[in-house]
């Protein structure tokens, strides 16, 4: 059911979700937070049904086109909420059952932020080694003690004054690649806004530094977190994985030839 502009309650909860060009994920994202009392959506101008989907479930929608990184852009998507709690999900992730209980439960409860471990689903089954299980992430926080930073990838919870960090043990499932094309496009991107984030700083690499990061990312994912005990999809991952490490690298190198 859409969202009216109407006074929240006391300890109400705001979802938060920034999306481009989400049409396969966005409605079993957004359904999976419809117990929520409020859900903002700031789209990065899609050119697919992203908006169309999210109507189903919200009026409030807002486009902001000039895209300054994904810190920004949660930045912009809390400056529109109005509840006491920002619960913070990606367009690809959803909300369990028993998620969604922990964080119901702990809404009346005085200001804290929560963390919650994220369960990947990627190339045909859930990933539980390989350091990317649980992998907890804080998502829930009070919306007038903590916002994100402006960083471009990666980006960080700021928090106002001290804020205990509390754990919640629901997953929040993540959705993560639909297909080989998706996750090399993703990837791309995400190495792209590292090497412009690290330029920025001024920061120098070699192509060897990036060999050396790209090997051992495979060795601590496929041998020393175990990633093997996930199968063929565990040795695909942390392949892919180093991959991306050296192309982030690569990436900041090819800059620095200019």
């Amino acid at each position: 059911m859409p969202n009216t502009v109407r006074e929240l309650p006391e300890n109400s909860i705001s979802v938060i979700v920034i999306a481009f060009n989400e049409e396969n994920a966005l409605a079993e994202c957004l359904e999976s937070v419809t117990w929520a009392d409020e859900i903002i959506v700031v789209d990065s101008d899609s050119t697919d049904k992203t908006r169309d989907i999210a109507r189903k479930y919200t009026d409030k929608i807002y486009v902001e086109d000039d895209w300054q990184g994904f810190g920004v852009q949660k930045q912009r998507a809390q400056s529109h909420a109005h509840g006491r709690w920002i619960l913070s999900i990606d367009a690809d992730e959803r909300v369990t059952p028993k998620l969604r209980d922990e964080i119901l439960s702990v809404a009346s409860l005085d200001d804290a932020a929560y963390s919650m471990p994220i369960l990947p689903f990627c190339f045909g089954r859930f990933i539980r080694h390989g350091g990317w299980y649980p992998a907890a992430k804080v998502r829930l926080y009070p919306r007038l003690r903590a916002r994100y930073g402006s960083q471009q990838v990666h980006e960080k919870l700021e928090y106002e004054g001290e804020l205990e960090i509390r754990k919640l043990k629901g997953d929040l499932l993540h959705y993560t690649y639909r297909d080989m094309e998706h996750y090399l496009v993703k990837s791309a991107h995400y190495a792209a806004a590292w090497a412009v984030q690290r330029e920025a700083k001024g920061r120098k690499v070699s192509l060897l530094q990036g060999v050396f990061h790209a090997l051992t990312c495979f060795l601590r994912m496929y041998i020393f977190r175990a990633g093997f005990l996930d199968g063929k999809q565990g040795f695909l991952l942390a392949v892919l994985s180093s991959h991306s490490t050296f192309v982030k690298y690569a990436d900041l190198w090819v800059r620095q030839q200019r």
